[in-house]
């Protein structure tokens, strides 16, 4: 992993921005859903400034990626290209859901985390993920969800399983927890049985979560990286020379 990296997420309605030199952290966070094209580039060069190095000093590119808003993924996903195609630079593409997990865990120590970001129209986005060790994985893939009990679904019994033993008691198993604001939006119909701890301060994603992340993710040139939209309808204009 290189030692300078620049992370940026438009996603949601928070515009994020964090940026790892060796292992200082400098970040700004805003929640400016309308204003994500006039702050971004405004806090990177904050944040570079505060550490003290330029932007042919970073070394890789961190982009949330999405699922989130149609606007602000692109709007993220662009920025990102744009830095990275300038500079030659490596992207490394991380889900908007696995920073909410991540954050959870950085916050509370969570260990089984269940993601959800309100995607409007009654539904949400969501995956899972369980800590292993020291390492996020990822247990139920990124999804458009409609509004029902999440205890209900057929991939329930993985989150609340311990290590690889299904068979653990009630009082053994672990406690799933709930991060994003699919919970705050939707949360009678996610969560009914009250099954879900839901934290009220994890609510939307953070570059500096995704920096953590990245060590774990194989990255990608500018050309390659795409929105992850989960809706399938939505297409992208891609960068010259993609087919």
């Amino acid at each position: 992993m290189t030692a300078v990296l620049l992370a940026i997420d438009t996603a949601t309605e928070q515009c994020s921005v964090a940026l790892k030199v060796g292992d200082k952290l400098y970040q700004r966070a805003a929640i400016t859903p309308r204003e994500h094209s006039q702050r971004v580039l405004g806090f990177v060069d904050e944040v570079l400034a505060e550490a003290g190095v330029t932007l042919g000093d970073v070394e890789g590119i961190v982009c949330g990626y999405g699922p989130g808003s149609f606007t602000g993924v692109r709007i993220g996903v662009a920025i990102c290209q744009g830095l990275a195609f300038s500079h030659t630079l490596p992207v490394y593409p991380v889900s908007t859901l696995a920073a909410l997990a991540q954050q959870a865990v950085r916050l509370h120590g969570a260990q089984s985390v269940l993601s959800a970001i309100d995607a409007r129209m009654n539904e949400v986005y969501l995956a899972a993920y369980t800590m292993q060790g020291e390492k996020l994985l990822e247990t139920v893939a990124p999804q458009m969800a409609p509004l029902a009990a999440v205890s209900e679904q057929p991939w329930w019994q993985t989150l609340t399983a311990s290590g690889n033993d299904a068979e653990l008691s009630q009082q053994q198993a672990i406690q799933v927890t709930g991060a994003g604001t699919g919970w705050q939006a939707y949360g009678e119909a996610l969560n009914p049985n009250q099954q879900v701890h839901v934290f009220d301060d994890v609510t939307l994603p953070l570059a500096v979560d995704m920096l953590t992340l990245a060590q774990d993710v194989q990255p990608v040139a500018a050309e390659q990286l795409e929105p992850l939209y989960v809706r399938n309808e939505v297409t992208w204009q891609k960068l010259p020379g993609r087919s």
